[in-house]
Order: C-alpha cells, then sequence, then structure tokens
C-alpha cells in the first residue's frame, strides 16, 4: 500500500446532510446569507453526484467514506475518510481496517460516532477494462468495507461505485434505478446540489492530480536547473557547514526570497493555474532558484521562512514555494521536501487543507526523514489548529522568546509539532556554549518526540546524486542510496514512515490518498 492519511471538510461547516436510510438523505448543504439551505438526497444518483461537494475535489483510484449521524431526527454527513485503493487485492483489508476504524475512532473521539456510513470507491478502467468491469473487480473490496462498519456496529446504507463517467451501487438491486450498465452521471455543475453548493460558496478543485502537478519537477529545464544548482553547491554547501558562513548564507537567501516574492506579488494577474505557473516560472532565474533551494535546506533558515505565512505575504510566499519546488529537478529531488513543506504549512496556515495535506505528503516522498513535514502532517490531519504556531513564527519573527530560528530556550523540549526534535537539528555550537534549537510551536495534542535526535547535524544539505532523470516529490525512489555532506545523519539510522493512518480534524475524520504515506 502506497498512501497517506488525509483529513477532508468539516462536519460542523454546515456540510451536506446525509441519509438514514438506504437511498436517502435530508439534510444542509452550507448556511447561506440570513437563513439555512436544504439539499434532499434521496437517490444513489444524488449521493453519487454528491461526492466532490463531500471533498472540495473530485477523488481519483480512492476509497471515500462518508459518516452520517442524527441531528435532530435528521441523518446528516459527519466526518470523511479517504484512502487510494492499494494495486494488490491482498492489501484491501488492511485497507479497508485502516479507514474504517480511523474514522469511528475518530469520530468516537470527538463524541459524534457514526451511526451508519456511505461508501465510495472511484477507479477509472484500465486499458481494455470497462467501468462495469472494474465494479465488479471491486465487489471484493465493497463487501470488506461493509464487513469492517458492520464489525463496528455501523452499518453501510449505501455503497458506490464510480467509474467510466458511470455508477452502480454495491447495494440496491432495483434494476429500475440501478440497471446493470450503470447510470450515467450528470454532467459537472448541473445538480440541484451544485446550484446549492455554488450560491454558498463551496468549490470543487478538480482532481488531486491537477493539484499535485502544481508542485511536481517541470521537465523544460531540468538540464539549466540542474547546472544551476551544481554551480551553487559547490559554493554554499560548505558555507553552510562553517558556523559564521552558514549565518550568511541565512540572510542571502532571505534576501533572495523577499526580492523574489515583491516581484512575483507585481506580476499581471493571467487566468487559470497552468498559467499562473508558468507566468511564475518564468519570473524565476536559475540561479535564482538553485540559491534558495540550497539555502533552504538549513532548517533555521527554513524556519525563518516560514513566518511567511498570513496577510499580503502569505500569497507571494507560497507561488515561491510551488515554483522551488518544481525546480527541483534531476538528482535534486530530495531537496523538495523544504519548498513542499513550507508551501504545505503556508496552505494550512491559509486555511486550504487539502493542499497543505498533499504537500505536506509529497514533501515526505522527497524525504521520508523530513521530520519538520511529518509533524505539519500529523497536527493538520488531527486537527489542531495552526495559531499556536503562528503566534510561535510572529513571537520569533519580531525578537519574542518564542522562536523558531536557532533561539536558545534552556532545556529546549515543548509539545508539537517541534523541529526542536528535527533530524536536522543546529549545528554544534562553539566550545564551552551549549545551544538548541526552540521548538516551532507547541501544539496540544500531538506526542512529544524522543530528545536523541538533537544530536544529529544541523543544516541538512544533500549533496547531488549522480543524475537518473527527473525525479519527483511524493514518487518513491528506489534503488539509490543519496551520497550526503558531513552532516549526514548518523549510520543506523532508519527513516521510515510510520503508516498513514486515518485521522480527524476539527470534527471530521478521515485519511488521505494516493501516493506516500507519512
Amino acid at each position: 500500500m502506497t498512501n497517506h492519511s488525509e483529513t477532508t471538510g468539516s462536519s460542523e461547516n454546515g456540510d451536506i446532510s446525509g441519509a438514514a436510510e438506504p437511498g436517502r438523505a435530508d439534510g444542509t448543504s452550507h448556511d447561506g446569507p440570513g437563513d439555512e439551505h436544504q439539499v434532499t438526497l434521496r437517490t444513489p444518483a444524488e449521493l453519487a453526484d454528491a461526492l466532490p461537494y463531500l471533498l472540495g475535489y473530485r477523488p481519483e483510484d480512492s476509497i471515500v467514506l462518508a459518516a452520517l449521524r442524527d441531528r435532530d431526527g435528521r441523518g446528516r454527513f459527519g466526518g470523511r475518510a479517504r484512502l487510494g485503493i492499494p494495486a494488490s487485492p491482498d492489501d484491501w483489508a488492511g485497507a479497508a481496517g485502516q479507514l474504517v476504524h480511523g474514522l469511528v475512532t475518530g469520530s468516537e473521539r470527538r463524541g459524534v460516532r457514526p451511526e451508519q456510513m456511505v461508501a465510495y470507491l472511484c477507479q477509472e478502467p484500465a486499458r481494455g477494462e470497462t467501468g462495469r468491469e472494474v465494479m465488479e473487480r471491486l465487489r471484493p473490496l465493497a463487501q470488506k468495507l461493509r464487513v469492517e462498519c458492520g464489525a463496528l456496529e455501523v452499518p453501510v446504507v449505501e455503497a458506490l461505485c464510480i467509474s467510466a463517467g458511470r455508477f452502480w451501487s454495491y447495494c440496491c438491486d432495483d434494476q429500475v434505478c440501478c440497471p446493470d450498465e450503470g447510470v450515467p452521471m450528470g454532467l459537472p455543475g448541473t445538480s440541484v446540489l451544485a446550484a446549492a453548493a455554488t450560491y454558498a460558496g463551496l468549490q470543487v478543485r478538480g482532481s488531486l492530480s491537477e493539484l499535485r502537478a502544481r508542485l511536481l519537477p517541470v521537465e523544460n529545464v531540468v538540464v539549466e536547473q540542474v547546472a544551476a544548482l551544481d554551480a551553487a553547491a559547490t559554493t554554499l554547501v560548505s558555507r553552510i557547514l562553517d558556523a559564521v558562513g552558514r549565518s550568511d548564507v541565512a540572510e542571502e537567501t532571505l534576501r533572495t526570497a523577499e526580492r523574489v516574492m515583491r516581484r512575483l506579488a507585481g506580476a499581471p494577474p493571467v487566468s487559470g493555474m497552468p498559467a499562473q505557473d508558468l507566468r511564475d516560472d518564468q519570473l524565476l532565474g536559475h540561479d535564482e532558484a538553485a540559491a534558495l533551494i540550497l539555502g533552504l535546506q538549513d532548517r533555521t533558515t527554513r524556519d525563518r521562512a516560514a513566518a511567511w505565512m498570513e496577510g499580503d505575504e502569505a500569497g507571494p510566499a507560497m507561488r515561491l514555494w510551488r515554483a522551488l519546488a518544481r525546480r527541483c529537478v534531476g538528482p535534486y529531488g530530495e531537496h523538495a521536501a523544504a519548498p513542499l513543506t513550507l508551501a504545505g504549512w503556508v496552505a494550512w496556515s491559509t486555511g486550504d487543507e487539502l493542499e497543505a495535506r498533499e504537500a505536506l505528503a509529497m514533501a515526505l516522498g522527497a524525504d521520508p526523514d523530513y521530520l519538520f513535514a511529518r509533524l505539519l502532517h500529523q497536527a493538520c490531519n488531527e486537527g489542531l489548529d495552526p495559531e499556536s504556531i503562528r503566534c510561535c513564527l510572529r513571537e520569533g519573527r519580531d525578537g519574542g522568546g518564542g522562536t523558531a530560528d536557532g533561539a536558545s530556550d534552556g532545556d529546549g523540549h515543548s509539545g508539537a509539532p517541534t523541529e526542536r526534535e528535527s533530524t536536522e537539528p543546529s549545528p554544534a555550537p562553539p566550545p564551552g556554549r551549549r545551544r538548541r534549537s526552540r521548538s516551532l510551536a507547541s501544539a496540544n495534542g500531538v506526542r512529544r518526540r524522543g530528545r536523541a535526535q538533537d544530536r544529529e547535524s544541523g543544516a541538512r544539505v544533500v549533496r547531488p546524486r549522480t543524475p537518473s532523470g527527473t525525479e519527483r516529490p511524493g514518487t518513491a525512489r528506489q534503488g539509490q542510496t543519496p551520497s550526503r555532506a558531513s552532516m549526514a545523519r548518523p549510520p543506523g539510522r532508519k527513516g521510515a514512515c510510520p503508516e498513514g493512518a486515518p485521522t480527524a480534524e476539527r470534527g471530521t475524520e478521515g485519511t488521505e490518498s494516493g501516493s506516500e504515506r507519512p
């Protein structure tokens, strides 16, 4: 299984309501100005149309569960959970158990145990396969979901397969509403639910693959960008390893980042995400991108850059981090962990939890040992409030005590997410002075990590490996052992990520899809 964990939506945010009986759902889509607008879902077709609005995007290759709970005698949708469909049927039982138990236990922790479930299986046909064949092939997976839910006394009232523009019901055998050939899905945006969601300001953001494309390496600049990264590494790596040079590189990196952000902010607007990303790529030179990518491998510099997380700074910073992630090409794919993590943090800080989870999961795909990404991903999935992290970063930027940029704090141990226990702490201080960096923030609910990792060296610079084609963040690399500078991780440290169990967020519980697990 190669999935990472995700939460979607908020069960307390006026989302579409669920059913108390198979094939029927009554409830609220979203609070409009001055009153509550209700959308009634009565048929499997309407439940199928509702899926993108439950998640905020169109799922691909996914298992999705939507919990139903009772409120004032009416069924309403609660938490939602998503997990990528494992390629091997041998993994289906584990995936079903992981998803169901995570959603149910997460709901219980918040006092809203699901009473029923709606299950969705979404997968496009393989070459030469039909939608109906997909439905039949996935039938055992649907049964495993029903068994897992039944074991927890949460019955599945509807299970749908969506494939090739049609849907099938695993629960309804009525040939009138659910014929063997499936039922065509309605055109996007044409249902009553779509109209209600548009009125309420809800958006469906396309597919996850479209979102990930904004963060993947570009292929038309590989030669030029790798040459620029090689040249920058020749001078910057040795300077970062030196205590004095490291400080100078940090200041240069931040000044360059601010200059590029001002350039991005002043660029004329264009329509469409691909056009926006192309414009940003054209505004970022190869040498600038190389210097920034390598400079951000230093944890302290990265933490200072993380303070551009709100207000007028957040938008240009997010565009810069995306652009830098796209420039981590060829043998520098692992370097993408830093800009991807910053992109995930800014997205989470500004309320875009979908992109936050994707960016953080891709950061862990680029480097499974990147603890900052893992901690943020866990905190986002567990529904913690990012304001506690923002407060700490504000204090650090303003010269207060709670900094994330290597200020001394004595013992230096607090809650999480924190980079104090990072795989990349600060380099050794001068003789006679002991120094430890402060936590990034103290956010309730994440367990403290062991302090043994504090003894690893600070600037986390990865030397270029032998080029082997463009590596993409979020794509596991096999058979390659990166060669590191002298600050490499201690021998024997295993960087395997824990399995991405479905977790919960602010009253909604769920998991995520698609690529590497944290």
